[in-house]
């Protein structure tokens, strides 16, 4: 079936109790046993609940794999597949990832001896330079947030593969509508169910697949024993979120690019950060291994902080506010937002400037968005000048 359709019915049929065409909500903390270790397939929601079931085995077939654990966020998922690795063993990271990857991986380095080396993984070529003894997985998170770089999952995967290594995805950014990591070698891929998946700004979930049996049975063994299972009426929610993901795609796609574009003829603009801009350095690398350029789009202005909070306060469309993917359109500031707990140092080698600006881009009218970043960006405080 087409991935559209497998949105709307994978993991998913009528129940059989009532014939209710929607999957129901088993808001239940334990089953009944049949007999001593019998039971109907579920014994206790912390290791598993029909819901859930429901909606991993729909976000299986979306992301071409066998095997998904829904968790309670995206960071959850982050932390368990964590929870693979021991003290002295080392992860080589995308260098330019979220604040809160970072910020967790900072702290089990300083706490829990796990080794973390950030690294720019963008030239597939000096990975091979990179790997050590230590090394275990290889963190991609493409593309990176907040600044849009790519990092060319075949070619690293291969590497990692070639080493023993595991070559981990974070797939957040564009669904697996728009990529699919595993058809590229991924060994494991982690989502934060919150944003495009669910797509409506009002549940916090995660999600971690794999292709193998034996990753499978170690992460759902953790996700039990941590307790990151998601709860039922969240897997709801972003099994309702799922069934219109291509359609609120294809406009979250459309109203990027005119966006993009008309960024990058603004005045008072210095940089735009989007794949699907020719002059991205990495757009042919995001026209082979994607199927669209996503809906996230960042810039940078001249001048200072002073200058980037005069735009943040004057959007009347674009909402200040973390977290992105919804319907609505969000603005926000990387530096004192979602990157503050990275920290200014490794902000400032990864290339995340005090004057970026972040956009989620929504399904809203683009002429609308578009009129609306014009007036907020139109005045440029810093000389006066007025963009006619």
């Amino acid at each position: 079936m087409s991935f559209q359709t497998d949105t709307v019915h994978a993991g998913v049929a009528p129940d059989p109790a009532y014939g209710a065409i929607m999957t129901p909500i088993y808001q239940s903390s334990t089953f009944v046993f049949e007999d001593i270790g019998r039971h109907k397939g579920f014994d206790y929601t912390r290791s598993g609940n029909p819901t859930r079931k429901a909606l991993e085995d729909n976000l299986a077939a979306l992301e071409g794999c066998s095997f998904a654990a829904a968790v309670t966020s995206g960071m959850a998922a982050i932390a368990t597949v964590m929870h693979l690795f021991r003290t002295g063993d080392e992860l080589i990271c995308t260098d330019d990832c979220y604040g809160g990857t970072a910020r967790l991986l900072k702290t089990l380095q300083e706490q829990f001896g796990l080794i973390v080396r950030f690294e720019n993984l963008r030239n597939p070529g000096r990975l091979e330079q990179l790997i050590t003894p230590a090394t275990r997985a290889i963190w991609i998170e493409t593309p990176s947030n907040p600044l849009l770089n790519l990092v060319d999952i075949e070619a690293t995967a291969h590497t990692a593969r070639a080493h023993g290594l595991l070559t981990i995805v974070d797939n957040t950014f564009l669904s697996p509508y728009l990529q699919k990591p595993f058809s590229l070698g991924a060994d494991i891929v982690v989502h934060s169910t919150t944003k495009y998946l669910n797509g409506h700004s009002d549940v916090i979930g995660g999600a971690l697949l794999s292709n193998s049996r034996e990753l499978d049975e170690r992460l759902k063994n953790l996700v039990n024993t941590l307790g990151t299972g998601a709860q039922p009426f969240d897997c709801w929610l972003v099994l309702r979120g799922i069934k219109t993901l291509v359609p609120r795609m294809k406009e979250h796609l459309a109203n990027a690019a005119k966006i993009a574009e008309f960024l990058d003829g603004h005045r008072n603009v210095k940089q735009v950060f989007y794949p699907g801009l020719p002059s991205h350095p990495q757009h042919e690398l995001a026209r082979r291994q994607q199927d669209g350029f996503g809906a996230m789009v960042s810039f940078e202005i001249d001048g200072g902080i002073d200058n980037v909070n005069q735009i943040l306060k004057r959007t009347r469309l674009f909402s200040l506010a973390e977290s992105l993917g919804g319907v609505e359109s969000l603005i926000e500031h990387p530096a004192t937002m979602s990157h503050l707990s990275m920290g200014e140092d490794h902000r400032r080698k990864a290339g995340i400037s005090d004057t970026v600006i972040r956009l989620s881009i929504g399904i809203e009218d683009p002429d609308d968005l578009i009129a609306d970043l014009d007036q907020a960006l139109g005045e440029n405080k810093k000389t006066g000048d007025v963009v006619q």
